[in-house]
């Protein structure tokens, strides 16, 4: 029986980047930053995984410790499907998922002013009170305040 998901992958172009964005400005905190083996790729794809093997780099919501947040490289795919992702992610079109806050209005106010980039302000919904933020590596998230029922 499955009882919960574990982890989860977000694909980005630079993970240092994307560190950056979800520690420093997200306050996620990193569960682990490993290089591991030797991971060349054999496909030929012109991108390889950093030199000695590939970087495995997981993070958590601060109140949620056993989702771990895979940062994955655009690394050892088929070039076509390596290309596709990489496309998505620059043009900013990979839609991620939905993070929770108690008051998205000031989450909104304190991320904006760490430099977060939002599509849109916050804004009443049927569901809650609801923002797009993009993480500047390709993804954008709903960052939600859920309707009190």
């Amino acid at each position: 029986m499955i009882t919960k998901m574990s982890h989860t992958s977000l694909f980005v172009l630079d993970q240092d980047k994307a560190y950056d964005f979800y520690v420093n400005k997200l306050g996620f905190k990193v569960n682990t930053d490993v290089v591991m083996g030797d991971a060349a790729s054999e496909d030929g794809s012109e991108e390889q995984p950093p030199a000695g093997g590939f970087r495995w780099l997981t993070l958590n919501t601060p109140e949620q410790p056993d989702l771990e947040i895979i940062l994955m490289p655009v690394v050892g795919l088929e070039p076509d499907a390596q290309a596709a992702i990489r496309l998505l992610l620059e043009k900013g079109l990979m839609g991620a998922g939905v993070f929770y806050t108690p008051d998205c209005y000031a989450t909104y106010e304190e991320l904006k002013a760490k430099g977060v980039e939002f599509k849109s302000a916050p804004k009443e919904q049927f569901y809650g009170i609801e923002c797009i933020m993009s993480d500047g590596c390709g993804n954008w998230f709903s960052m939600t305040q859920p309707k009190e029922h």
